[in-house]
């Protein structure tokens, strides 16, 4: 049985993340989407409300399950027995990204390997930083997100998200 980690903040989920989870579980046997719990960033989600969206969002899916994680991607898919990680890549500033990533991976775990999955053309710019933005300002947001997680969006921001 193989299993895959697809790691990410997810501060929230877009369809580009689900585009690329949803994908991925059609090649292995389990997908595991770990959710970053202590990143070096200002979330505007906790947690649990994060993995709660991703959960929503990939219910659907009986061999994805959402968990959260602590510390190095890579130490957290030895605890599960995973051997592939899984990335999205958008454009070329995500790859150079990615490819260091991937390169200190290999160095930490040689045994686990990194695959990278091209985001559908339609979410190529997609990122939740962006999204957060455009939702704050009131943008249109239906197009990118689930339902829940604009609902969400807009609980957060207290404002009317335009049609």
């Amino acid at each position: 049985m193989t299993i895959a980690l697809y790691p990410g903040t997810f501060d929230p989920i877009t369809y580009g993340h689900l585009d690329i989870a949803t994908r991925a579980a059609k090649v292995f046997d389990e997908l595991v989407v770990g959710v970053f719990a202590t990143p070096q960033k200002n979330l505007l989600f906790t947690t649990e409300e994060r993995v709660d969206m991703i959960r929503e969002g990939l219910a659907h899916i009986s061999n994805i399950r959402v968990e959260p994680f602590f510390g190095l991607a890579v130490d957290f898919a030895k605890e599960l027995n995973a051997r592939v990680i899984v990335r999205g890549l958008r454009m070329s500033p995500d790859f150079e990204r990615e490819f260091e990533m991937a390169l200190m991976n290999k160095k930490l775990s040689p045994e686990i390997e990194v695959l990278c999955m091209m985001t559908s053309v339609q979410y190529q710019f997609l990122s939740s930083s962006l999204l957060k933005e455009a939702a704050q300002l009131g943008g249109c947001i239906e197009d990118l997100v689930p339902d829940h997680v604009a609902a969400a969006l807009r609980k957060k921001f207290s404002v009317v998200i335009t049609k």
